[in-house]
């Protein structure tokens, strides 16, 4: 069973997602740092560099890189979802968990952040509340599990998960 989390930038699905496999002894994997490792830098330069455009084609191009993967937490990038190709990909490769977040407090975790390349250098509340206008019913749509992430503490996240996750997992073991 593969666990995937989505949700917006800033939703903690990287410390999460750490922390889940962890605990889990699943294998971690984040598709913007395949996506770093792949072109050598980062995934604000990427979007400096090349645009949007491009940095969704490699992120469609990360995400069908994971067929057949098990036993796996995927922290995805918060705009992997507007592909519905994506969607029906994350669909068929796992559990799917929105961690769904209000927009100030996205904003209280990524103000600081330079590296966050859709948001500009002014009015941040209103690029994120604009941007989950279009994102939000799509992680809505998606996900199977939809965990709410206001405390910004991903051990209480994780262990929510954890939680809501145990009868999925004991039905997976009977079915072995």
């Amino acid at each position: 069973m593969n666990i995937i989390l989505i949700g917006f930038m800033g939703s903690g699905k990287t410390s999460t997602g750490r922390l889940l496999a962890k605990h889990l002894g699943y294998q971690f994997i984040d598709i913007d740092q395949i996506i770093e490792q792949k072109h050598g830098m980062t995934c604000a330069k990427i979007f400096a560099q090349r645009g949007e455009d491009f940095f969704r084609k490699q992120e469609t191009t990360a995400l069908k890189e994971l067929h057949g993967l098990a036993n796996s937490v995927i922290a995805t990038g918060g705009g992997i979802i507007l592909s519905a190709d994506n969607r029906s990909f994350l669909k068929n490769l796992g559990t799917l968990i929105y961690l769904k977040t209000p927009p100030a407090e996205i904003l209280k975790r990524v103000e600081h952040d330079t590296t966050r390349p859709l948001l500009p250098a002014e009015h941040k509340l209103d690029a994120i509340n604009k941007m989950l206008s279009v994102r939000q019913p799509l992680y809505l749509a998606a996900a199977q599990i939809i965990v709410e992430t206001c405390t910004g503490q991903p051990e209480k996240t994780a262990a929510e998960i954890l939680r809501i996750l145990q009868p999925v997992q004991a039905a997976a073991q009977e079915q072995r």
